[in-house]
């Protein structure tokens, strides 16, 4: 038995987050990754709420889950009804899995403003609920809501309420952070104390984040007994979140030793943590420990120049240990130590070559004075540095475009098309195009002009396109920037064009991203 048992709320208390809706396809999807990742116990749904969620627990089964056991979750029974009368608990029996976490109420002031019932029948209400559940066969998981404040203002009764999930069969009790308060050196304690009254029975935890403390706050449950970790993927969850199992999980495994998941399964914790966020339709936090694409990023040339001598010098682990990967940045406050490491990183041969890399840096420094940023157009960089070097010749040259837009009446919708001239070696390709705005127009011609030479253009895909005003006290004649991000399967690249005329930058910033995913 694992040391630690890693239980994931994701498809339950993380759908609860803002902005966050799961299908069922969703739901079975992530299960299947969040099997492989070495989760131990994954909380499918709350079978009473809707049918997708019953659905999706009754079918637990055929998913081919190998490490995870699907658990279904839900209340203790209502006032003034028997278990066996309670829609929610027979709900739970009817979803078919072996395990059962329900929460119930921990905090006596929840129990006479929310509940409106007396303290003894929320005591009574508890254990009848796991003994209900305990009788038709099925382990049970008691989340003990708003347990720390509950303890905190009336630590008997909290304490009384975790004694009865006991009497009633509960297999773990978990002590849950609720309105995601708690601070690291409260835990303890209150923990130690849980210990000493129930020796004989595991305990959990389940934080969220709302003082920025969830991760914290499970490690040092975890340090004073806890034995089941819960929380969720990418920190998903209602207000600020639950404690973030991608920051958890390496920090139990790499930090304290808990030998959670395997090796290979924590090489799989960065490409999880960004499926989900593709399922969810919500871009990657690039910030987030361990996981995020910034986190393992060097930018300033002092920190650079140590990295090429000790990678330990500015990074507390090695990013491949996570599935992440170490990424050295370009900008004006580079060194001559970026351009080297970029150089080695791409294999170009040129990093001795002091000459080189001074002109290479001053070409920078200059471009990014003008309102170039490379920072998030690393392929713009790459195609900036082979150039600089002569390594690259354009796969096409542009002979002009036009660009139309034709609106009509007040009321009628504007209308755009672009025509556009290449060169390809000797051949001259004419096309031309319409687009929502002249900017997707162009760059619809322009695809459909190199589609005729270059075919695999059709798997370049533009993701994103922003554009940043430079100079705001110039008005309408301001410099912008536009970056686009393209992608061409799972990675994407950035690219970058500076201009006062919007097109002419939208223009630059396209051709680099053709150029560099036909390269690739």
């Amino acid at each position: 038995m694992k040391p630690v048992m890693l239980y994931d709320t994701t498809l339950r208390d993380g759908a609860q987050a803002e902005g966050v809706s799961f299908s069922l396809e969703d739901k079975i999807r992530i299960a299947q990754r969040l099997d492989k990742l070495g989760i131990d116990y994954i909380e499918g749904g709350w079978p009473a709420s809707n049918p997708k969620d019953m659905e999706f627990l009754q079918r637990s089964k055929e998913y081919g889950l190998q490490n995870a056991k699907i658990t279904a979750f839900g209340s203790t029974r209502r006032a003034g009804l028997t278990a066996s009368e309670d829609a929610n608990l027979q709900a739970i029996v009817q979803s078919g899995v072996e395990i059962a976490t329900i929460f119930g109420k921990s905090w006596d002031f929840h129990v006479e403003h929310v509940l409106r019932t007396t303290l003894e029948e929320n005591l009574e209400m508890i254990e009848d609920s796991v003994r209900f559940l305990r009788s038709n066969g099925m382990r049970v998981f008691y989340d003990a809501e708003h347990f720390f404040d509950g303890y905190k203002r009336n630590p008997e009764y909290a304490v009384e309420t975790l004694s009865r999930a006991v009497s009633g069969g509960a297999e773990v009790i978990v002590l849950c952070d609720t309105n995601g308060g708690l601070l690291p050196h409260e835990v303890a304690p209150i923990m130690q104390d849980v210990k000493q009254r129930f020796p004989d029975v595991e305990v959990g935890v389940h934080m969220h984040n709302d003082s920025g403390m969830g991760a914290a706050n499970t490690l040092m449950g975890v340090l004073a007994g806890a034995v089941q970790i819960q929380g969720t993927m990418n920190g998903y969850g209602e207000r600020a979140g639950n404690a973030d199992l991608c920051t958890i999980i390496p920090n139990l495994k790499l930090k304290m030793g808990i030998d959670c998941v395997t090796d290979e399964q924590l090489a799989m914790l960065t490409k999880v943590s960004r499926y989900i966020d593709e399922i969810t339709n919500r871009r990657p936090d690039s910030r987030q420990p361990y996981v995020g694409r910034s986190v393992f990023t060097h930018k300033a040339g002092v920190h650079v120049n140590a990295l090429l001598k000790h990678p330990e010098t500015y990074e507390h682990i090695d990013a491949s240990l996570v599935g992440n990967k170490r990424r050295v940045v370009v900008s004006e406050l580079s060194g001559a130590s970026n351009i080297r490491y970029k150089m080695r990183e791409l294999n170009i041969g040129y990093d001795g070559d002091r000459d080189r890399i001074a002109s290479i840096l001053a070409a920078v420094k200059d471009l990014e004075y003008q309102g170039y940023s490379f920072e998030g157009a690393e392929a713009s960089f790459e195609l900036l540095l082979r150039k600089s070097l002569g390594l690259h010749e354009s796969l096409f040259e542009l002979e002009g475009f036009r660009l139309t837009i034709d609106k009509k009446g007040s009321n009628g919708e504007p209308v755009s098309e672009a025509t556009v001239k290449v060169k390809i070696g000797d051949e001259v390709i004419h096309t031309a195009a319409e687009g929502d705005g002249p900017v997707n127009a162009l760059d619809n011609a322009l695809r459909k002009a190199l589609a005729q030479v270059y075919p695999e253009i059709r798997n370049i895909v533009l993701t994103d396109y922003k554009v940043r005003v430079l100079d705001e006290g110039a008005g309408t004649a301001a410099k912008v920037r536009v970056l686009v991000e393209s992608r061409n399967g799972e990675e994407p690249w950035g690219t970058v064009g500076v201009s006062t005329n919007i097109i002419e930058a939208s223009w630059r910033a396209l051709v680099d991203s053709i150029e560099y995913g036909l390269l690739k």
